[in-house]
Formats: structure tokens, sequence, C-alpha cells
């Protein structure tokens, strides 16, 4: 194949290749291949090489009208990749913060109608049109800050027709613009008020009537649980991931946010994709998901944004072995960010991760913890030529500049998407 896009003469290209059949794990998740005076040379939509700018250019053959980016003084990496948002939603919640900052607790604030019952009200009344719309102009933010592909949670809805509206909605949006969506149905987000006295009603709902029609629709990948005190307990979680291992869906779960209830163990045990938050994951907890290979995405903007006074355990995991991927978690309350490079920032400075180990969490474990493990996550021939180029010297930059959007390019595709001036 003839390269239609090449890039040459980047400062450093960083690959995060060799994981693509299993995700990194303990001081590999570290270790990150650095070619300087890099090239990656693009054919359609697919990579064709990888490798210093001399040897990239000895194998390629140029197509007509083949275009050339001259990334001197850039850094290029795989297109990042978000495996936890809620990025189609209604309304907000800025009202919120307020609250958070008197100290008012997250589970107060759902007792109080607040939370996702108010983003399930703002959710139910917008149209499918209105979520498309926002959803498109989210994901065109994250596309310009790095992020190319990301998962897509429902659970805003909480009722059958409100959930597949979501989950359309997410479809629609997905094809609407150039950031890849993986939907997830997360119809366990919490019990919405109509069923507050009879929760159990609700998880039969979501197991008789939501799975099915999601199922036959197609409309998602995966199916997540809240597993949390006040939302979804352990047996009522394991009967509706159960239900959906049945139907042939992917597991996940939000698991040990706020209390211990051995959300990471259930994972572990039903063989989930994830588990995500795991604030307060046990040792146990972190033990059996380490032997089952359930990968931990740890949502450390959540932690910052809530004031809280401890973060996921992230050093523990990673020498107990957990592969570990980051995410942004960008939802309409307790995260409302959707920008990756914050999440390097807090990871680094919170986390204690390394930048090589943040780097690997948000590219190629990110992509195993979505599945999409064989098609991006990565450079390397073969792979979707999916790219970022920042505006950065070395790659450890990207740690140092908090609060920055370094982006100066981003390929999706092939394409070239985003071109900062």
């Amino acid at each position: 194949m003839k390269t239609t896009l090449l890039i040459k003469n980047a400062g450093q290209v960083v690959t995060s290749r060799g994981a693509s059949d299993k995700p990194l794990t303990g001081a590999g998740l570290g270790k990150v291949t650095v070619i300087e005076n890099g090239a990656v040379a693009i054919g359609s939509d697919k990579i064709l090489a990888v490798g210093s700018t001399p040897e990239v250019l000895k194998k390629i053959t140029p197509a007509r009208g083949m275009q050339e980016v001259d990334a001197a003084g850039k850094v290029v990496l795989p297109g990042l990749v978000d495996p936890h948002t809620h990025v189609v939603f209604g309304g907000s919640r800025e009202h919120e913060l307020s609250l958070k900052l008197q100290g008012v607790p997250y589970l107060e604030i759902l007792a109080r109608g607040g939370g996702i019952l108010s983003s399930v009200e703002a959710t139910r009344a917008a149209s499918k049109e209105e979520l498309v719309q926002s959803g498109i102009e989210y994901c065109r933010q994250m596309l310009a800050q790095g992020t190319t592909t990301a998962e897509a949670k429902s659970g805003y809805g909480l009722s059958t027709a409100a959930e597949l509206k979501t989950l359309e909605a997410v479809r629609d949006v997905g094809r609407s613009q150039p950031l890849d969506l993986v939907p997830t149905f997360l119809g366990a987000h919490a019990v919405p008020k109509e069923y507050k006295e009879e929760p159990d009603r609700y998880v039969d709902l979501i197991i008789e009537e939501m799975l099915p029609q999601v199922v036959e629709q197609n409309l998602a990948c995966f199916c997540d649980v809240f597993c949390e005190e006040g939302v979804f307990s352990v047996e009522q979680s394991r009967k509706v991931l159960e239900a959906a291992r049945e139907k042939g869906l992917g597991l996940k779960m939000h698991a040990d946010e706020i209390a211990p209830l051995g959300g990471a163990e259930l994972a572990a045990e039903l063989g989930a994709v994830s588990a995500d938050h795991l604030l307060v994951i046990s040792d146990q907890g972190i033990e059996k998901m380490a032997s089952a290979g359930v990968i931990g995405v740890i949502l450390p903007g959540t932690t910052f944004y809530l004031c809280e006074d401890h973060y996921a355990p992230a050093r523990r995991m990673i020498e107990a072995g957990v592969s570990l991927a980051l995410a942004t978690d960008f939802n309409p309350g307790s995260s409302p960010n959707n920008n990756l490079q914050l999440i390097i920032n807090i990871a680094c400075l919170y986390l204690r991760m390394t930048p090589p180990e943040v780097i690997n969490a948000i590219t190629i474990n990110a992509a195993h913890a979505l599945g999409r493990e064989k098609e991006v996550g990565s450079l390397e021939e073969g792979k979707k030529a999916d790219l970022t180029l920042f505006d950065a010297p070395n790659y450890e930059y990207l740690a140092y500049r908090y609060g920055s959007n370094l982006i100066s390019s981003v390929v999706k595709n092939g394409e070239l998407v985003v071109e900062v001036e």
C-alpha cells in the first residue's frame, strides 16, 4: 500500500507497542519504546511503518498527493483512549458545586434527589436530537485534546425508553464525528425515584425488559453496574451482570468507590473486563483482580473534583500485578472534565504513577479495557492510524505542564482532523 500521510522528524515517537495480546502489568507498565527522530507512515486508515525517519523513508512508496507533516520538536503518541465516560447526557449540575464545598457527601446529594437523579430528569426530558448535538460537541472537545477512542455509557435514563434513547444517541454521535465511541449499557446506575421503595423490581426491569431490547437492537458492547452502598448491592449486581453475560455482553463495574462492598471481588469472580473507581478496594480485591486479569480503571479526576482525602491505591495495585488504565469519568456531576491530559497530571501527582505508566494507561491498557487492543492503543504496523502530536520537547513534558492543551495535531483513521496553528 502506498503512503498517503507521512509524519516525520518527530523529536520522539512513543509507541506503546508489544502489548496487544495482554495488558501491561508490574514493571512492564513503566516501560515505553521511544524513537528519537521518529516517523510514522500511513496508508489510507492504517499504519504502514513506524521507526526512525531515515528507516521509514527507505520503506515507503509515496502515493500521489501524499501529505507530509514535519513533527520536528513534537512528541507523537498513539491516539489517546478514554475507557470510562458518560459523554451523552442531558443538562448539567454546576449548582451542586456549592453543596460539595460545604462538605455534603455525594450519597447525601443523591438522597436529596440530586446527583445522578437530577441528570436523569434532564436526560428523560431531552429529545434524542438534543442529546446527539451535545454529545457531538463534547466529542469535538475530546478530539481536540487528543482522545480518539472513548467509551460512552448510558445510565441517565433509568427507564427502558430513556435508556434506549440514550444508547441510540450514542450510536448517532459516533456516526456524526470522527471520535470512535464504544457503547456501554448502564441501566443499573441508580434506582430511579419511581422504584425507590422497590429496588429489586427495578433490577427485574433491567434484566427482563431493558437488556433484551439493548441486545436485540445491538446498542451496546458492555454492561456496567454501579455496585455501591445505597445503590446496587453485590447480589443485585451479580444478577444483572450474569444476565448480561448470558446475552453476550462484556462486563464492567463501578466498584469499591465509597464503601468496600466487594465489587472488585465480584468483578474477578464474573470475569469482568474491568472494575472502575476502586478507591477503597480491599487487599483481597486487589489479589483477586490480579489473578483474574481484571483491568483496574482508575478515575483520579473524580477524586480530585469531589475533594476526597485519598485516591485509589495505584501503587499497591501495580505492585500486586493488576493491569491499570486511566479515564476521565466525564459526566455532568462528579467529573465534568473530558481532557485526558489533565488526568496525566493528576495521576502523576496524586497516584504517584510515573509518566511511562500513565502513557501506557491511557493508550494500550485503556484499549484493552474497551476490547479494542487489536485496533488502537499503540503505534504498530497494521493498526488503525490514530495518532496524537504534542507540542512538547519530550514525553515527560506532558506530565510537567499541567492544565495546558499541548495538542499540535490529531490524526484519526489516517486523516488530519485537528491542526493547531
